[in-house]
């Protein structure tokens, strides 16, 4: 299984990461308030189709280990920022989709595999490359920090993590 995204077109990037399960606790990782913020962003999440899912993001609290935020990002990440995003499809515990900032659309996919549960990461309708770009090493980090969590691992410091993905995507989404 690759490390980096796969590149569907031009405003599609899919990422898959072989987790420990069962399904049901992943799929608390992906639809719990509290056990999403701890590797994506905290929230309430209406369980339907059309419901709302509240992401606050504070990326700073990820992980015990810290690290400054890069300059860019310092205020926002001092003050932490949120978005309310809506529910295009969900089916527990196999698929949850969801409007990301307004006009691209996140679908989680589980599937047991080899004992173990295969997520699958779509993040679709991106509008440039460049944005495909930059959200794939958000992507990235925050599913090592789930992968660190559910392997029983404290992950580390988001911030630590960004500076060394935002170097490897400098030139692109790594093949």
């Amino acid at each position: 299984m690759k490390e980096y995204p796969s590149v569907l077109s031009p405003t599609e990037i899919r990422f898959e990461r072989l987790l420990p399960g069962p399904i049901e606790m992943v799929w608390n990782y992906l639809t719990d308030a509290e056990k999403r913020g701890e590797w994506l962003a905290s929230g309430p999440l209406e369980p339907r189709v059309g419901g709302k899912v509240f992401l606050r993001f504070k990326h700073a609290d990820l992980s015990s280990k810290k690290a400054a935020a890069p300059e860019q990002y310092a205020t926002m990440d001092a003050e932490g920022h949120s978005g309310e995003e809506t529910i295009t499809e969900f089916d527990p515990p196999r698929r949850l989709a969801f409007t990301w900032g307004g006009g691209s659309e996140v679908v989680f996919e589980l599937a047991p595999k080899d004992g173990k549960v295969l997520l699958t990461l779509t993040h679709r309708k991106l509008p440039t490359e460049a944005e495909r770009d930059g959200d794939a090493v958000g992507w990235h980090c925050h599913l090592t920090v789930l992968v660190e969590k559910l392997e029983g691992r404290a992950p580390p410091a988001f911030w630590d993590i960004f500076r060394k993905l935002s170097a490897e995507y400098a030139n692109g989404i790594p093949r």
